[in-house]
């Protein structure tokens, strides 16, 4: 499990950076327009993965979760978010090195955000961080193009190819 999600950490960091490239030339009123996502635009969809990914990180490290709406804007500055998803996506990786195999076959004991005591796998709820990053990134891509531009591969196996 270890050698898998540091796979899949290296995967998203791989796929963030693409993404970000790709999302840099737009206009401000590209970026932050209504494309009909979840989060709205290209810039809350990106919020939200900044939002979701500290929530995890904090819960995997035993913090308490400093967010209590995941559509909350924590960086409204578009510069500096791409910045903090990139530096989460390097602690990803630390993270993941620093972890052991006991640690993923254990349990992550955590509350969801109404304060509700949680339990789930460890390893499997790690892979969950990663696959909410690809999900969240899909529709970043279907943004992209909506608004007439190239939206990046980022297929797992084109990282795999590449690296």
């Amino acid at each position: 499990m270890k050698a898998v999600a540091a796979s899949f950490a290296a995967f998203h960091a791989w796929a963030l950076t693409r993404l970000l490239a790709a999302i840099a030339p737009l206009s401000d009123a590209d970026y932050r327009r209504d494309c009909g996502l979840f989060f709205r635009s290209l810039h809350g969809t990106l919020n939200h993965l900044l939002v979701a990914e500290r929530t995890w990180h904090a819960r995997f490290a035993g913090q308490l979760v400093p967010y209590r709406d995941l559509a909350e804007e924590i960086e409204p500055d578009r510069a500096q978010l791409a910045a903090a998803l990139r530096a989460q996506a390097a602690d990803w990786q630390s993270f993941v090195a620093q972890i052991d195999e006991d640690s993923c076959a254990g349990q992550l004991h955590y509350r969801t955000l109404d304060g509700t005591p949680t339990v789930t796998p460890f390893g499997p709820t790690l892979l969950h961080v990663f696959t909410h990053g690809v999900h969240h990134r899909g529709q970043c891509t279907v943004a992209l193009t909506a608004l007439g531009h190239r939206a990046p591969p980022l297929d797992y196996l084109y990282f795999l190819r590449e690296t």
